[in-house]
């Protein structure tokens, strides 16, 4: 619970930027879904956090999607100077 709050809040800061008045929002949001979670059956909270991970997973995976040709770019770089450096190293 304290991992999610403290991650969560650094989430909404990032989102809707810092101050007390928003922090203050994001932990009473917090408080109404721990009491609507603890007050559940465990079924419907586990599968709403299976959800919301998913939905998380989600968006990730498009992002890695639109980052792949950077990440091809940068992979093949770091590989060429390896190899580089492998061959220095041999000789």
């Amino acid at each position: 619970m304290i991992s999610w709050s403290y991650y969560g809040l650094k989430a909404w800061t990032f989102l809707f930027g810092e101050g007390k008045t928003k922090e203050l929002v994001f932990k009473v949001i917090f408080c109404i879904f721990v009491i609507i979670g603890a007050s559940a059956s465990l079924g419907p909270v586990i599968d709403f956090s299976d959800a919301a991970i998913f939905a998380m997973a989600v968006v990730n995976i498009i992002g890695l999607y639109f980052l792949m040709p950077i990440v091809k770019r940068e992979l093949e770089s770091y590989q060429s100077r390896r190899k580089s450096f492998e061959i220095k190293k041999l000789t």
